[in-house]
């Protein structure tokens, strides 16, 4: 039995870019359940249809991508990719700092889509293990970066990749009983115990 296709909201005003791209992606076996046109449509259809993926342009109407992508991060809807025809690094920052699991200059094909849909339904992932585990928002950030840090340790220490140290960090911690923040503080103090891969 097959599982059911990830389904992806599209925000872009630039109707030809919005075709391509829904073109792109049911092509690669993705769901579009929504094509808008400005930011405030998206935050609406996201929260009203969930989906599983939202692809916002920034540079769009009433609601910049940017806000967009903010609020549909902080409400957790869904991972959230930034699309823009500018690389500027502070614009990459802004668009982390909204929330943005991923980021995408155009023009783009297939095989630069495909790669960021993985790793922003990926980072999403992690986020939302962590925040099972944490009350605040402050603990939340510091949680984050503590397992942001141990996860680097166990990349450069065993050769693991990002999702292997996660996965690694988030089995151990179940197993152990104890949060995946105290677990990561043991991974960076060198006092931590496991089957960690050799």
């Amino acid at each position: 039995m097959s599982s059911d296709p990830i389904r992806v909201l599209i925000a872009e005003d630039e109707a030809l870019i919005r075709l391509d791209l829904k073109e792109m992606l049911e092509e690669e076996g993705y769901s579009v359940v929504a094509e808008v046109g400005d930011g405030q449509q998206a935050v609406d259809r996201a929260q009203e249809l969930s989906p599983d993926l939202v692809i916002l342009d920034i540079q769009m109407p009433v609601l910049d991508g940017l806000s967009a992508a903010e609020q549909i991060a902080s409400a957790r809807i869904a991972p959230v990719i930034v699309l823009t025809a500018f690389s500027q690094r502070e614009l990459v920052e802004r668009a982390r700092d909204a929330g943005a699991m991923a980021y995408l200059v155009k023009p783009f094909s297939k095989n630069d889509l495909v790669p960021a849909i993985e790793v922003a339904r990926g980072r999403f992932a992690e986020m939302t293990a962590l925040d099972g585990e944490v009350r605040t928002l402050e603990e939340r950030l510091e949680t984050r970066k503590v397992v942001e840090q141990a996860k680097g340790r166990l990349m450069t220490d065993q050769g693991m990749s990002e999702a292997e140290a996660f996965r690694w960090i988030q089995r151990t911690a179940m197993n152990q009983r104890t949060s995946m923040k105290a677990l990561a503080e043991a991974i960076l103090a060198g006092t931590a115990v496991g089957d960690a891969p050799a």
